[in-house]
């Protein structure tokens, strides 16, 4: 399978403007031939834009932003995933993602569950305990987002339910390379699995974001790789990859999950 990334700028505040920027960066990676779009954390609204705004700008999942990006979705064909400030039915703002296939259904929504310092908690709240995976073009699918992936017990849940690609929306800042360098490469290689990290570039108020996107492979690869300026990202998933690393790196056949009940006590 063939998937794209958008590393860009945040475009705060304009939910119409990054609609358009979208359409024409799902119309290149269908070009491409691509057949998975993934953009980084908060794409639609903007990050770093404060609790007033991030709830102003909220919408339900099925709001009228998902309506549009389902539209783009069927008319290039690509399926789609964006962050964005969710709306619940009781009121609580999330920081969330929603994947939308290329027919326009929305297959998942994940909500951001490990929230970042005070610029995530003063806006968002904690999503609850659901961490879905999809099937999606004969690939089983996980989510987290951005400071999710840096709890190494998030991508091993997913991976343990079956998920063989991590899809993580991120607003990774500096001085934070670490992780896109290294944490999420990381990641993929514990959990044998392909991961895919779409962060932004360029700053946004006091913000500079790292750039560095990535698609990281089951071996440790970066099979595709941003630099610190806007860009479309496309590589492909090979499933011979996959199973070749698997047969040499036997972590799941070699767990003791006996030893770490110690790890989820208080």
């Amino acid at each position: 399978m063939r998937v794209a990334l958008y590393q860009c700028p945040p475009l705060p505040l304009d939910i119409s403007g990054n609609l358009q920027r979208l359409n024409t960066q799902a119309i290149e990676a269908a070009a491409e031939g691509a057949a998975l779009l993934v953009c980084p954390e908060m794409f639609l609204s903007g990050y770093n834009i404060g609790a007033q705004a991030a709830r102003a700008l909220a919408q339900h999942c099925d709001g009228p932003a998902a309506q549009a990006i389902a539209a783009i979705a069927q008319a290039t064909g690509v399926a789609i995933l964006y962050g964005y400030p969710e709306l619940g039915a009781e009121d609580q703002v999330y920081n969330a993602v929603q994947l939308i296939d290329a027919k326009g259904a929305r297959l998942c929504n994940y909500r951001k569950t490990h929230l970042y310092g005070e610029l995530d908690k003063s806006m968002f709240s904690a999503g609850d305990e659901h961490f879905p995976v999809v099937e999606f073009n004969g690939w089983k699918l996980g989510f987290l987002i951005c400071y999710d992936v840096e709890f190494p017990e998030n991508t091993r849940r997913l991976a343990l339910l079956g998920a063989d690609l991590i899809l993580v929306p991120t607003a990774n800042m500096a001085p934070y390379d670490f992780v896109c360098d290294v944490t999420v490469r990381a990641r993929a290689f514990e959990n044998q699995c392909y991961l895919v990290y779409a962060n932004y570039c360029g700053s946004e108020d006091e913000i500079q974001y790292c750039g560095l996107s990535s698609i990281c492979a089951p071996d440790g690869r970066q099979v595709g790789l941003a630099g610190l300026d806007e860009a479309l990202v496309i590589a492909d998933l090979d499933r011979h990859v996959m199973s070749e690393s698997q047969a040499i790196n036997t972590y799941f056949k070699d767990r003791r999950p006996g030893f770490y009940s110690g790890l989820v006590r208080d």
